[in-house]
């Protein structure tokens, strides 16, 4: 059995000899940013896979959150979940918002809406909601509270890329749904990320900040940034969307060899599937560590790192708990997530995983257990 460091995730890489065609039509063209063929390609392609309207494809997920605000103008306090990676969060910020913590819930791990509509003041304007792991959050008992507050919501759909429910996309949530393409997420283009929403003129507004406020060569319309997703970056999405539901099976295989072995174990909670979703991208793969269990989270971390395996706790500590957010509205009380995120413990899932690897973290976490 190798010893080799096994990590939450690896990117998913296609032989690289099917990269080079590629990459010399992209030479050929001698066009390798702004707005290229693939750019274009790669947008056409992921609104057809992710039914979605309108794609705007990004340099990297925190711009897609930031040109997101900026384009639906959003500005006083948005409610948010501190169980969330920080670029979250830091998107507000940076976009002068004011940033408020709501509870999650138990069982999704998300915005509870019971607890964002208790935090809504004069001064709300949005929702910034995240479906963490890639569960869905929930859209409708978000919605209700945002229509009947006239709120705007917003999607960190990270996590979610794939993720359909028996009703249908979940990108078409709310007012625009965020995506990022880092090399860590089920789809990767190394760096990247896009803006998905169902209004034209959305995202003829976001297709515009993305590029400086540009309209043609000589007029700038609006105070835009450079945000824009290079045709390297489009060429490999290009790639790699023809294998995505094979590495999403291949993590679900994963996922349910863990689940039989992880089950019978006393004090590990394993996450229940949630009702109306007809497929998870299986992304993470979190586990709880609670009484009963003979090692406390950190031990379990530390022990499993001893061999070589990686494991990360997404999301300790809480956003909340960050120097420059411990005083945020809301940051003092959050009993849900942080039982969540002193007991969370994501183990290694990637498509190319071999099987005794996936045997490597199934016993070390069962000796574990018998300790």
């Amino acid at each position: 059995m190798s010893d080799k460091p096994l990590y939450v995730t690896e990117p998913a890489l296609p032989p690289l000899e099917q990269f080079e065609p590629l990459l010399r039509e992209i030479w050929a063209s001698r066009r390798l940013t702004n707005g290229g063929a693939f750019a274009t390609r790669l947008e056409t392609e992921l609104a057809g896979y992710l039914e979605a309207p309108q794609v705007s494809v990004l340099a990297n997920g925190t711009l897609a959150l930031m040109l997101a605000l900026k384009a639906l103008e959003v500005e006083g306090e948005v409610i948010t979940t501190p169980y969330s990676f920080v670029a979250t969060t830091h998107a507000l910020v940076w976009s002068g918002c004011t940033p408020v913590f709501a509870d999650i819930d138990p069982v999704s791990l998300n915005l509870d809406p019971a607890a964002v509509e208790a935090a809504i003041t004069p001064r709300t304007r949005a929702i910034l909601a995240v479906h963490v792991y890639g569960r869905p959050c929930d859209t409708a008992g978000l919605q209700a509270v945002a229509d009947r507050h006239g709120l705007r919501l917003i999607y960190d759909a990270a996590h979610a890329f794939g993720v359909q429910l028996d009703s249908g996309s979940l990108m078409a949530a709310g007012d625009a749904a965020i995506l990022s393409f880092h090399a860590t997420k089920v789809f990767h283009t190394f760096e990247g990320g896009a803006i998905v929403c169902r209004d034209e003129a959305l995202k003829a507004r976001i297709d515009l900040l993305r590029n400086f406020g540009f309209k043609g060569e000589t007029r700038v319309l609006a105070t835009g940034i450079n945000a824009k997703m290079n045709e390297l970056q489009a060429a490999f999405g290009c790639l790699t969307l023809g294998s995505i539901d094979a590495e999403i099976a291949a993590r679900a295989a994963i996922a349910a060899r863990y689940r039989a072995a992880f089950a019978p174990l006393t004090g590990l909670r394993l996450l229940s599937g949630l009702p109306g979703v007809a497929r998870h991208n299986h992304g993470y793969y979190p586990v709880f560590i609670e009484a009963g269990f003979p090692l406390d989270r950190d031990t379990l971390y530390t022990r499993l790192r001893e061999q070589g395996i990686i494991a990360r706790r997404y999301f300790y500590p809480l956003i909340s708990d960050f120097d420059m957010y411990r005083d945020a509205p809301g940051a003092d009380h959050l009993p849900v997530a942080r039982r969540m995120a002193d007991t969370v413990l994501c183990l290694p899932l990637f498509g190319a995983m071999e099987d005794a690897d996936v045997a490597r973290v199934i016993d070390a976490v069962s000796a574990a257990a018998r300790t």
